[in-house]
């Protein structure tokens, strides 16, 4: 295999996993890389313990890779101190290897859009520190591709969604609770629309950008499910478990379920996500690439089905 068709993937959590995963089922050669080295076995996939906060733990991890994929990341309250390193480590690492980035990227530069609908086009008008930092990062790479040091392509994604993903606003404070008729999570306005991104269109999104090298020196939006309001989600799920959901709203920050104080003292500063509508347009990556996000209404299905047998795990 040559160095083009093999890929490697920089973290192992719900996005890297379910990167490496796509990659592998399309038939690429694939390392799937993370501090620890451990977790489920995947067909196709190598698994490799690596740090990459070091360029030459970078270089090691990404060794006779023709892509990279970064989908580190770190805890909230470390991510404007870490961040920073770990990008250098890792943009470092593909200039010198001659490999193509592919990162996986958020809505935080924006910052408030006001309701706003995000294309690529948005603005960059992030206030916090998080915003701020991850603006930063983005033109550092927009610009390594641009003065010809690497070859950069960013995918940007919208709150997770799908089996695996634990800690989202639409995760572990709200599945959960669905079905076992406990406390389920709503956050700020739950009545505003909200775009969720299937954790498998995160994956197939970045697998195409991976692929497909004319892509490369932009932001795109990964393939996102048309918005609807999280009320509107709630009252799917309500229908699907069969049984209305006990719901707690939170109004401003607060400790809640999986969320700690340490996380929601960090997270303050992007509450106004949930304050304002969050509405992200994918049609760009649709259009060009031809991928079609995966139907909301199966995204419910099936990340119900993994969170009831997550749940049965639980138990024994």
């Amino acid at each position: 295999m040559n160095a083009a068709d093999f890929h490697v993937v920089l973290g192992a959590g719900p996005a890297g996993t379910a990167v490496a995963t796509e990659l592998a089922r399309r038939g690429h050669g694939v390392r799937l890389v993370d501090r620890s080295g451990a977790g489920e076995p995947i067909d196709g996939v190598e698994r490799r313990k690596g740090d990459v906060s070091t360029i030459e733990g970078a270089l090691t991890a990404i060794e006779g890779a023709g892509v990279v994929y970064h989908c580190v990341n770190v805890a909230y309250h470390l991510q404007v101190e870490v961040m920073p390193g770990i990008q250098d480590a890792i943009l470092g690492a593909v200039e010198t290897a001659g490999a193509r980035l592919v990162v996986l990227d958020t809505l935080y530069p924006y910052g408030e859009t006001h309701g706003q609908v995000m294309t690529e086009d948005t603005p960059w008008n992030a206030t916090g520190a998080k915003g701020r930092m991850r603006a930063a990062l983005d033109e550092k790479y927009l610009a390594a591709h641009r003065d010809g040091r690497a070859r950069v392509v960013l995918g940007r994604s919208a709150d997770f969604v799908g089996p695996g993903v634990l800690n989202s606003t639409l995760g572990g404070a709200v599945f959960p609770g669905a079905l076992t008729g406990t406390d389920v999570l709503g956050l700020g306005d739950i009545d505003l629309p909200h775009s969720y991104t299937d954790i498998r269109d995160v994956a197939a999104g970045l697998a195409t950008l991976g692929e497909r090298p004319d892509g490369d020196g932009r932001v795109w939006h990964l393939p996102t499910a048309p918005t609807r309001s999280t009320r509107e989600i709630f009252q799917q799920i309500e229908r699907k478990v069969g049984q209305p959901l006990k719901i707690t709203i939170m109004s401003e920050p607060r400790p809640f379920g999986p969320f700690d104080e340490v996380f929601i003292d960090s997270y303050a500063e992007l509450f106004y996500q949930h304050t304002e509508p969050q509405v992200m347009d994918s049609t760009a990556i649709q259009e060009t690439f031809g991928i079609k996000p995966v139907a909301f209404d199966a995204t419910l299905d099936d990340t119900l089905a993994w969170y009831r047998a997550f749940l049965a795990r639980a138990r024994h």
